[in-house]
């Protein structure tokens, strides 16, 4: 085999199954400023030459699609004749806050100006907090600019399970979650894979490789003293090796995967990919590549080169099975601890976030405070999302009710649940509180078979607090509305000024 093997990841858009990751460039820019386009971009003509013709990129990957735009636009004047054009992922990451049609399309057009097309192949949307609502008007934006023309795919990118099935239970036609997935972070083969399997969509693996730590440069090698890894990715990777039990459980790990590499001749890099791409969930891996100094296509080919077989598979899994699971779900690492990510601790980062409600105080009454979240029904009723008094947060019986009055995911229990839990959360941290902060939350269900999907979404949210809790069926509830829930807490901290 002399290129990867490519695959459908939504009709009419074809992919190498090793996809080319750009990231690096914002780490190769970090010293030396931005890249030379022009060399650059010949880097990147020679992978897709070799067939490795799919790259994936953000809009803060340094000049990364100024460089992929260079690239393309080589590509058109002929410089690969024979070739299939280069496929070009990119990524609109946002700051959190209203997300109009004007911000939307604001954003996409900025990619699609650097990367030089009519149309991007593949738009993955990023959002920091779902306890900002305005994602799924973001997505909602995204799939009409797709109805445009101005995007041909829709992907997502560190989506847990839960917020992924809001996202397709809303109807947005989400081809794609790219989400870290390697033998050391083994969250996505679980209850993501199985959703994305029933609905049709891909995932797209990276940090399959870890930074380059699962590699025989680092099988026997001692653990690095603090400082030694400077690199932005392994730093990243690092804090993985530390959440599954440390240095001794990845020379575990990497000892499994040497020894299948050597029963087959091939690489630990190999096996490791192999592993990952063999889960029917995946669509492909992601490969970093830094574009100008090295290169490991010839290696990276071949993990299409063997098959791992049933002995290999238990010696591998004798070897995870001595290691601790990276905690929570896809995405996790970037919005609750432990962070798992280069820059390390992101709270003082997402504290930052404009917030999706901010409390006012009561007028005439100076020791109270109250929160709205838009729906039409608080003023006609003359009710108040939350209130504080004194260090007390109630927060109102709360339904999945997106903006003014749109119903989310109708049918769906326990993505409304999500959805309400999230709005709850956004109005304790408006006054000041958090959900180690609650003390009780009652759940209304118009039916007790949604019971299970129900409380499987609060043990997401306060499976470590555990407040008291009451659950309770009731006749019905108004509209398409299958939960709906109350809190209150003991706020930890002032209203945030």
């Amino acid at each position: 085999m002399n290129a990867p093997p490519r695959t459908a990841l939504a009709p009419g858009l074809e992919i190498s199954r090793l996809v080319t990751g750009l990231w690096q460039v914002a780490d190769m820019e970090r010293d030396r400023g931005p890249l030379d386009p022009v060399a650059a971009s010949g880097a990147l003509l020679d992978y897709a030459r070799a067939g490795f013709d799919t790259f994936d990129m953000a809009d803060h990957y340094g000049s990364a699609e100024l460089i992929t735009g260079r690239l393309l636009a080589r590509a058109r004047a002929g410089e690969l004749a024979g070739r299939p054009g280069p496929v070009a992922f990119t990524k609109w990451c946002p700051v959190p806050g209203p997300m109009t049609r004007e911000v939307v399309r604001a954003g996409v057009e900025e990619s699609r100006r650097r990367l030089g097309v009519e149309a991007i192949d593949l738009l993955q949307f990023h959002w920091w907090s779902f306890e900002h609502p305005a994602w799924l008007d973001a997505l909602g934006e995204l799939a009409r600019l797709r109805e445009e023309g101005l995007i041909r795919e829709l992907g997502v990118t560190n989506f847990d399970t839960a917020h992924l099935a809001i996202a397709v239970g809303s109807g947005i036609p989400v081809v794609s979650n790219q989400v870290s997935f390697s033998v050391l972070d083994r969250r996505a083969a679980g209850e993501m894979s199985a959703f994305c399997m029933a609905h049709g969509v891909r995932l797209l693996a990276y940090g399959t490789l870890a930074g380059g730590l699962l590699s025989e440069r680092w099988f026997g090698a001692p653990d690095p003293e603090p400082g030694a890894i400077a690199d932005w990715s392994k730093l990243k990777y690092r804090r993985f090796v530390e959440a599954i039990g440390g240095w001794a459980a990845l020379q575990a790990v990497l000892g499994a995967l040497d020894a299948v590499a050597r029963r087959h001749g091939v690489s630990i890099a190999n096996v490791a990919t192999r592993w990952v791409l063999d889960h029917p969930a995946v669509a492909a891996t992601i490969v970093g590549a830094r574009p100008g100094e090295r290169e490991h296509r010839a290696d990276n080919l071949r993990a299409f080169a063997f098959a791992l077989d049933a002995e290999d598979r238990v010696r591998i899994a004798a070897a995870l099975a001595q290691t601790r699971p990276v905690p929570g779900d896809c995405g996790d690492e970037y919005r609750r601890p432990p962070f798992l990510t280069a820059s390390g601790d992101l709270s003082h980062h997402l504290a930052q976030l404009p917030r999706a409600y901010r409390a006012e105080p009561v007028p005439g009454n100076p020791a109270r405070w109250r929160v709205s979240s838009g729906s039409r029904w608080e003023p006609i009723c003359g009710y108040s999302r939350a209130v504080r008094v004194g260090d007390r947060v109630l927060v109102s019986g709360t339904t999945a009710t997106h903006g003014t009055d749109t119903v989310v995911c109708p049918g769906d229990a326990g993505a409304q649940a999500t959805y309400v839990l999230d709005k709850i959360l956004a109005s304790l941290a408006a006054l000041g509180a958090e959900a180690s902060d609650v003390v009780v939350t009652r759940v209304f269900v118009a039916d007790a078979a949604d019971c299970e999907a129900v409380s499987r979404a609060h043990g997401r949210v306060f499976g470590d607090i555990r407040p008291a809790n009451v659950l309770v069926e009731v006749g019905r509830l108004i509209g398409d509305y299958r939960v709906e829930i109350e809190a209150e807490a003991v706020a930890s901290r002032a209203v945030p000024g």
